[in-house]
């Protein structure tokens, strides 16, 4: 029993450090790529309620990429600044959501 329990601490410590390295990767870059690496290696390691935050990550940082290169390419009609400074909130509320809920037990929606 107390190998189980101290896996499930495990599992829950390294999806923690994935969203640490999600928020870092804010203002760092290379650090979101780290924190998806894990997201990617561990998805299917886990009960549902792991595996979810993990998809949940690498959901939001795939849609916050498609949002960036969608600013990236309005930069030319003036919006694409506003893009990105709203991906990058997006981005911080969708890891720091995800962290809250995996502090209190809750799986994230599908």
């Amino acid at each position: 029993m107390s190998i189980e329990r101290s896996s499930v601490e495990g599992d829950r410590t390294l999806a923690v450090v994935a969203y640490a390295l999600h928020l870092f990767g804010v203002i760092a870059g290379i650090p979101s790529i780290v924190g998806l690496i894990i997201n990617y290696v561990k998805r299917n390691d886990y009960d549902e309620l792991f595996d979810s935050h993990h998809s949940w990550m690498i959901r939001s940082f795939w849609w916050a990429i498609l949002w960036c290169v969608l600013g990236f390419v309005t930069l030319v009609i003036g919006v694409g600044f506003v893009i990105f400074f709203l991906a990058w909130l997006w981005y911080i509320y969708r890891h720091v959501r995800g962290l809250l809920a995996l502090l209190n037990g809750e799986p994230m929606p599908r």
